[in-house]
């Protein structure tokens, strides 16, 4: 019963936090399909507004620190945990079902019907905008950062908090 409490919880601050971000699109420009990206990058309407590869990786690299800050928090003060094995295997458990509720609902759901995600000049990549595959995929990579993430937070239970 916690477990769905909590993986609801996280699955509605996970997409509030989407919501907010997807406000503006050409700012999360890298989690569209590469042919997205490439044809809005050389679109002149967009040339001054797109982040940098140096923006991006910082943005991933500090959402990679709170997750770890955040996810080593909840596991020791809110399940109990104080091991690596517990804390990293429900970690992972956690990780997975909020990634999955990204790729099903989020991605393949709301962002490939949503006409609010498409960029003018795009209208005709119907095709690339419900890749259903790109979303499948990024849920695998997900897992694989999930791995890394957890193992940081099963750590930082273990030996810091």
């Amino acid at each position: 019963m916690v477990l769905l409490i909590e993986g609801i919880i996280l699955c509605a601050v996970f997409t509030l936090m989407v919501f907010v971000m997807s406000r503006k699109p050409i700012n999360t420009l890298y989690n569209y399909p590469p042919k997205i990206q490439e044809r809005v990058k050389s679109l002149d309407a967009y040339k001054d507004s797109i982040p940098t590869q140096k923006n991006k990786i910082a943005a991933k690299l500090i959402a990679c620190v709170l997750f770890v800050v955040i996810l080593s928090l909840i596991l020791r003060y809110i399940n109990g945990y104080t091991s690596f094995p517990e804390a990293f295997g429900y970690g992972f458990l956690l990780w997975t079902i909020v990634n999955l509720w990204d790729a099903v609902v989020l991605d393949i759901i709301w962002f490939c019907h949503d006409p609010h995600f498409v960029f003018k000049g795009t209208e005709d990549m119907v095709k690339d905008y419900h890749d259903y595959g790109f979303h499948i995929k990024g849920f695998f990579i997900g897992e694989g950062l999930a791995l890394v993430i957890c193992a940081l937070a099963g750590l930082v239970v273990q030996f810091v908090l």
